[in-house]
């Protein structure tokens, strides 16, 4: 991935998700950024009791956007890729954060505690009136 947009992810502290319902309307979310980045890879953490769970389980197609808006520059990155449910206790333990009890009272071992793994395959980024599309 070119760097200066992995940089410009790597500040966002929201990504929108989305995913394809079961009548192949996209639905979207915002949630807390990816906890790990590695190469095309972007780790998040959900419910494993959520909608979006469910749709990533039927249809793996996925996009996510993140964006600035500052006083007088608007950037925006979209990536295009595919989303995998993960619930090994390994990839759990280690995108895990202490504070993470506020939502899964169980601890890292919680069954309502899942992974989103998502990997992109090629994006669309616009910053001053220009987009360009690329390939990962």
């Amino acid at each position: 991935m070119k760097e200066q947009i992995l940089e410009f992810i790597q500040k966002q502290k929201v990504a929108f998700i989305a995913s394809i319902d079961s009548e192949g309307f996209p639905n979207m979310k915002a949630m807390l950024t990816a906890r790990k980045i590695e190469g095309n890879c972007f780790y998040f953490t959900t419910n494993t009791s959520s909608l979006r769970v469910s749709q990533y389980r039927r249809n793996e197609k996925a996009s996510i956007y993140f964006f600035n808006r500052g006083r007088f520059r608007y950037e925006g990155v979209m990536l295009i890729g595919t989303m995998e449910v993960l619930e090994d206790a390994k990839i759990k333990q280690d995108i895990w954060r202490t504070g993470d009890t506020m939502f899964y009272k169980k601890g890292v071992t919680d069954p309502d505690y899942c992974v989103l793994k998502f990997a992109a395959t090629k994006g669309r980024h616009y910053c001053d009136l220009k987009t360009e599309s690329f390939q990962l």
